[in-house]
C-alpha cells in the first residue's frame, strides 16, 4: 500500500487560524537561501577534451547519415496514407483475399520442407489466379507448352 499511494495526488490548502495573531511578513531579501551574491557573476565554460569531441563528432555524424533516411520513411510513410485513403476500386477486398490466403498458407505449411516449398507459391498462385483470371490463363498454357516441349526435348532419340 505505500507504493501506490505515492501514485495518488492530493491537494494541500493552508489557512491560518482565525484567532491567531497576525504575523510579520519576511522579505525574500532576508532569507538566506535566496540571497544575491555581491559583485557580478560570469560563466565560464569549459573546454572540451577529446573523448567529448570525439562523441560530438559522431553523433553528428549519425544524425546527418540518418536524417535523409528518416525523412524518406516519413515521406514513404505519408504517401502509403494517401495510396490508402484514395485506394483504387476493389483494393480492400483484395487485400483481404490476399490475407487471408497468406494466413492459410502460413498454418498449412508447417512440417516438412515440401509443404514450406510448394503451399506458398500455390497460395500465391491462388490468389493471383482469383483477381487476374485472363493472364493467369494464358500463363498457364505458356507454361504448359514450354514443359512440354521441354519433355519432348528430352526424350527424343539422338539427346543424351
Amino acid at each position: 500500500t505505500p507504493a501506490s499511494l505515492s501514485l495518488f495526488t492530493f491537494k494541500v490548502c493552508a489557512a491560518p487560524k482565525k484567532d491567531s495573531p497576525p504575523q510579520n511578513s519576511v522579505k525574500i531579501d532576508e532569507l538566506s537561501l535566496y540571497s544575491v551574491p555581491e559583485g557580478e557573476s560570469q560563466c565560464v565554460e569549459e573546454s572540451r577534451n577529446p573523448l567529448e569531441e570525439s562523441i560530438s563528432h559522431w553523433c553528428q555524424d549519425t544524425y546527418s547519415q540518418s536524417k535523409p533516411k528518416m525523412q524518406s520513411l516519413v515521406q514513404w510513410g505519408l504517401d502509403s496514407y494517401d495510396c490508402l485513403q484514395n485506394a483504387p476500386p476493389g483494393f480492400f477486398p483484395r487485400l483481404g483475399v490476399s490475407g487471408f490466403a497468406d494466413l492459410i498458407e502460413l498454418l498449412l505449411a508447417r512440417g516438412s520442407k515440401i509443404k514450406k516449398l510448394a503451399y506458398p507459391p500455390g497460395f500465391v498462385g491462388l490468389a493471383a489466379s482469383l483477381y487476374y483470371p485472363q493472364q493467369t490463363i494464358v500463363l498457364a498454357q505458356v507454361s504448359g507448352e514450354r514443359l512440354y516441349d521441354w519433355g519432348n526435348v528430352k526424350n527424343s532419340p539422338g539427346t543424351k
